[in-house]
């Protein structure tokens, strides 16, 4: 377990990612796939209020992976597992079905609260940097929250490092809580969060738990050159999540592929090694739709 700086929230290296819950992994084996998880080790689950897997659309209602993470939870020791969801993304037509003004967070608050069946969330995301809000009131309508007892701490997703920086000088000058936790997208194809975003993530000391990190599956080594994607791949199954890869990026799959084999070890576990060496990263988010994925990623840091 790596512990969050600042919190007394300890994670386990693997994050379980919920964003294909409902669709293409349906609601009874989600549940099912979520308890194994935990049941292997796995203590930190990451899901969002936009999540409802393949179904999603600007704007739909979400909710569907918040609901499965709650029925896959009802009934544990709650201080046996970490949530994480998110706020900030659209999910309706209300003025507070999207942003992080404090009505936002109020109201999808709650909402996520009901569908996780908990009293609180451990780590709250704003899923977005929102150029409409007023800092000193979302600082404290985060601030209210964690006096509810409703978070314990929050963080953000998809922050540059101006913006995330911009929001810590605001949260001093307001004595109001900092965020512990940065959640953007990182992979050997995408480093753009190194140079300096997560720089600014260690300096201030706030912890880093990436996504993409197999950048939709083209890390895993499934993806051949001149090849139809495979059946059950996200290719396959949702061609508008993965962008097409060309002769550069498969330039680059197929040297980091023969690293990885140099090295002994599956394609998938090199790039997954290779984000849990990154500066200040405690956790890694995969998303699985089966069992033998949440194996291969444990067994990747094992």
């Amino acid at each position: 377990m790596n512990r969050i700086p600042k919190t007394e929230i300890s994670v386990s290296p693997v994050t379980l990612g919920t964003m294909t819950y409902g669709s293409p992994v349906a609601y009874d084996d989600a549940v099912e796939l979520t308890r194994y998880a935990l049941r292997r080790g796995i203590n930190h689950i990451d899901t969002a209020n936009m999540y409802e897997g393949y179904n999603r659309y600007a704007g739909s209602a979400g909710g569907v992976a918040e609901e499965i993470v709650g029925s896959a939870i009802h009934g544990l020791a709650r201080g046996s597992v970490i949530v994480s969801t998110k706020v900030g993304m659209k999910v309706g037509d209300a003025p507070e079905d999207e942003g992080t003004s404090a009505a936002a967070i109020a109201k999808q608050l709650d909402a996520s609260l009901k569908r996780l069946k908990t009293d609180y969330i451990d780590l709250y995301y704003l899923h977005r940097y929102d150029a409409n809000a007023d800092l000193p009131e979302l600082l404290g309508a985060l601030q209210k929250a964690v006096f509810a007892g409703k978070i314990r701490y929050y963080g953000v997703s998809n922050y540059s490092a101006e913006q995330l920086a911009v929001l810590l000088a605001a949260a001093d000058a307001n004595h109001l809580p900092r965020p512990v936790v940065c959640q953007p997208p990182l992979s050997m194809l995408k480093q753009d969060a190194l140079a300096s975003l997560i720089p600014l993530c260690a300096a201030e000391d706030l912890a880093v738990i990436p996504y993409q990190i197999y950048q939709g599956g083209l890390l895993t080594g499934k993806y051949k050159r001149g090849m139809v994607p495979p059946k059950g791949s996200r290719a396959e199954e949702k061609p508008a999540w993965l962008a097409v890869p060309d002769d550069t990026v498969y330039d680059k799959l197929e040297a980091i592929e023969n690293s990885a084999q140099a090295a002994g070890i599956p394609m998938s576990a090199y790039a997954l090694r290779w984000t849990l060496e990154q500066p200040a990263v405690v956790s890694a988010i995969v998303g699985v739709k089966n069992e033998r994925q949440v194996d291969d990623a444990l067994a990747a840091i094992g």
